[in-house]
C-alpha cells in the first residue's frame, strides 16, 4: 500500500480513504491512492480528485486482476479544528476508468454461490440450458459450455462482446440473438474487450456519498493544526 499524496492532511486523509477501500473488498493485494489537491483547498471542503491503481482485488466475491480508477472533484466535509472526527464526502461524485478480469477466475467466480445465477442466466438465455459448465476467453470470443442430458456431450458455443446501453451485450458468433447483461444502473460500460484470456471493461460508477474515520496520532494532530495555522496566517 503507497499514497502519493504530500503533506500532513492529505496524506491523513489520504490513508483513511485507503482503510475505506480496503473495508470495501474482500482483500486487495496492492493498492496505490494519489490525491489531487491541495491543503488549502482540502480545508475549504474541495478535492480535485483521487487516482486510484490496484491489483489482485476481490470485490464482492469477483476477482479483478487490475483496476485503474479516476474521480472527478469531490466535495469533503473535513473539520480542521477537529481532526478526529469521521471525513465525509458529502455529494454524488463519478469514477472513470478501468477493470480487468481473467477468463479462469471469472470462469471460478461463476461457479461460486454469489454468483451463480449470472452463469446460469448465461447459460439460460444464450444456449437454452442450465446449469453453465464453464466459460473460457479464447482470444476476442467468450466460449461458454453447457451440460445436456447424461451420456450426451456438452453443448460448446461462441460468443462476442460489446457495449450496449451501459451494459455488456452478448450475441452469438454464428447465429441470430443475444442479450444484455443485468448491470447496476450506477454503473455504466462504455468499452469492452476480450484478450489474451481476459476481459477488459472501461467505463463510469456514480459513488454515494460515505464517511470514513481518518485515525489521527497525536503526531498527526500537532502537523496538521500546524499546517491550519500557517494557511490561515
Amino acid at each position: 500500500m503507497s499514497s502519493h499524496s504530500s503533506g500532513p492532511v492529505l496524506q491523513l486523509l489520504a490513508s483513511g480513504l485507503q482503510r475505506w477501500i480496503r473495508s470495501q473488498c474482500d482483500s486487495v493485494e496492492d493498492l496505490n491512492l494519489s490525491l489531487q489537491g491541495s491543503a488549502f483547498a482540502l480545508l475549504k471542503g474541495r478535492l480535485k480528485g483521487v487516482t486510484l491503481q490496484a491489483k489482485h482485488v476481490q470485490f464482492q466475491q469477483l476477482p479483478l486482476v487490475r483496476a485503474e480508477l479516476q474521480s472527478g472533484e469531490l466535495k469533503a466535509s473535513l473539520r480542521p479544528g477537529q481532526p478526529t472526527q469521521p471525513v465525509q464526502f458529502e455529494e454524488p461524485f463519478l469514477v472513470s476508468g478501468e477493470v480487468v478480469l481473467s477468463g479462469v477466475e471469472l470462469n471460478q467466480a461463476l461457479a461460486s454461490d454469489r454468483w451463480r445465477w449470472l452463469g446460469d442466466l448465461l447459460s439460460e438465455q444464450l444456449m437454452g440450458l442450465t446449469p453453465l459448465r464453464s466459460l473460457t476467453i479464447d482470444n476476442d470470443i467468450l466460449k461458454l459450455t453447457a451440460d445436456v442430458i447424461t451420456g450426451k456431450d456438452p453443448v460448446r458455443r461462441s460468443f462476442r462482446l460489446y457495449a450496449e446501453q451501459g451494459t455488456i451485450r452478448v450475441d452469438h458468433c454464428d447465429a441470430e440473438g443475444g442479450m444484455l447483461i443485468p448491470m447496476d444502473p450506477a454503473i455504466q460500460i462504455e468499452e469492452v474487450r476480450l484478450k489474451a484470456g481476459q476481459l477488459v471493461l472501461k467505463g463510469t460508477a456514480k459513488i454515494l456519498c460515505f464517511f470514513f474515520d481518518v485515525k489521527p496520532t497525536l503526531f498527526d494532530v500537532a502537523l496538521i493544526s500546524t499546517q491550519v495555522h500557517s494557511i490561515s496566517s
